[in-house]
């Protein structure tokens, strides 16, 4: 297939923009992340091969936010550019349409359609199950006994977290939580402390953790106990805890052992377990809905109608006249607590549905992202290079600040619509693609009001409709004068 010299020419054009703003948009969002994980880093005594291996897998993440920012920046520029000298009036003097104009580029993009839908397919959770499992083994390294404030850190068999450290070289901590592995990786074991603080072992590789004011619960094995809740909850001042060490000098940063979250799965690989998790979550519901009526008798709550409860209890009166005072309260207390012991149920288990329900959510919500982000590259083109022909102004000034202004409105409407979809507000569905739907109108009206010569809005029009009322305002105010 033979390139036209002005096929050519818009390619180059558009291009050069492309790839340039590419590299540094990529550059400066690895940076970003470098500042934001420099923490996890910082003083664990690794070599630069290391940190170069976590933004080789860290990077392929950028890539759906990068490439559709890019895209948008380089289709205004270059349209802009073209307005801006005359070079798109030309084109149309010589009978070239802005559709015809923007034939080459539509191919270049939806080649990166398809590319994005591959990185975010295949790559991205590949990428996410090296960083991830990297990320681990890295918390597990000397000095990473400096415990990370506000998240689980993995020492040894215990798994601490700590609300904040203070103190000479962060020695002192505040508000502990421990879990304590069993053999059978089941925490048995819970520590809660006010107060703690880090100490060196006398041996080199052990670490001394002190608790003060605190408990410690245990779990007990609930076929020898009778207890509802069995478990003992001893009361401390102090509480010492020695912590072995020695594994944590030989880390095999190439382990992979972690490898279950959802951001580590392709559509077949989400799909499959979105099929699981509302097989089990029905399950759930239909095991809970049984439970009620056995305890109950109540088949439905929202059949219970006001009228049916009233002459449910109809006869709950003449019953306790055949008791005396004392037994009647005695009577009353128990239903009472019956009853705040069955709400306590219903409100526990409707936050357990609702957990159940999110997580569903959230693998329905990465699954269509991974189409959102590839359709985007081709979207945003449509959305770009008519503004640019309408605002006919090139250069690095005005077409960026569209460029953010659009990017940023999609960008952070997109994660308020995922938001609300996590937490059920919203179908997953609309959450995904509401915003880039909304975007194609656009993209589509801007296309065929710039095919005509036509701005976006009519500026003339907006501004009298704007001046109107006040010009009416001045001739009432002058016609009482």
């Amino acid at each position: 297939m033979k390139i036209s010299l002005l096929d050519r020419y818009i390619l180059k054009s558009y291009l050069t923009v492309l790839v340039s703003f590419f590299f540094i948009l990529m550059f400066i969002f690895i940076i970003q992340t470098v500042w934001v994980f420099i923490d996890e880093f910082a003083g664990k005594g690794l070599d630069v091969s290391v940190l170069l291996r976590f933004l080789l897998y860290y990077s392929p993440k950028l890539i759906p936010l990068v490439l559709p920012l890019t895209i948008l920046l380089a289709s205004i520029m270059t349209f802009g550019n073209f307005a801006e000298r005359y070079e798109f009036a030309a084109m149309k003097s010589a009978g070239i349409s802005l559709m015809r104009a923007m034939r080459p580029l539509i191919i270049v993009n939806s080649i990166a359609c398809l590319a994005t839908f591959y990185v975010s397919n295949t790559v991205i959770p590949l990428a996410e199950f090296k960083t991830y499992n990297l990320r681990k083994n890295l918390s597990k390294m000397r000095p990473a006994l400096a415990i990370t404030a506000g998240m689980f850190n993995d020492i040894g068999e215990s798994n601490i977290k700590v609300d904040r450290k203070y103190g000479e070289n962060d020695k002192l901590l505040e508000d502990v939580i421990i879990h304590e592995k069993s053999k059978d990786k089941i925490n048995h074991i819970v520590i809660k402390a006010e107060r703690g603080e880090l100490k060196s072992d006398e041996l080199q590789e052990g670490l001394q953790l002190v608790l003060y004011d605190g408990y410690r619960y245990e779990e007990l094995n609930q076929k020898k106990s009778k207890k509802k809740d069995p478990h003992n909850r001893i009361a401390f001042q102090q509480y010492t805890m020695n912590i072995d060490l020695r594994s944590f000098n030989d880390v095999d940063l190439n382990e992979t052992s972690y490898n279950n979250t959802y951001k580590m799965q392709n559509i077949a690989e989400l799909s499959e377990s979105i099929d699981s998790l509302s097989v089990r979550f029905v399950s759930e519901i239909q095991g809970f809905a049984n439970t009620v009526y056995l305890r109950t008798g109540i088949k439905s709550v929202n059949r219970l109608k006001t009228a049916q409860a009233q002459r449910s209890f109809e006869g709950a009166e003449p019953f306790l006249d055949n008791f005396n005072t004392s037994q009647k309260l005695r009577i009353l207390s128990a239903a009472k607590n019956n009853i705040n012991m069955q709400l306590n149920s219903f409100s526990n288990q409707k936050q357990l549905f609702f957990v159940r329900e999110k997580v569903i959510n959230l693998h329905r919500l990465w699954r269509d992202d991974k189409f959102v982000n590839a359709y985007a590259a081709i979207m945003l083109f449509f959305v770009g290079a008519p503004l640019g022909a309408i605002i006919r102004k090139g250069g690095f000034g005005l077409p960026i600040v569209v460029a953010l202004v659009i990017f940023l409105t999609y960008h952070f409407a997109g994660t308020l619509f995922k938001n609300s979809a996590e937490d059920g507000s919203l179908h997953p569905f609309l959450g995904a693609w509401l915003i880039s739907i909304v975007l194609t109108l656009v993209g589509l009206v801007a296309t065929v009001r710039a095919s005509r010569d036509k701005s976006v809005f009519d500026l003339e029009r907006l501004k009298l409709k704007i001046k109107m009322p006040f010009v009416l305002l001045m001739k009432k105010l002058n016609y009482g004068k």
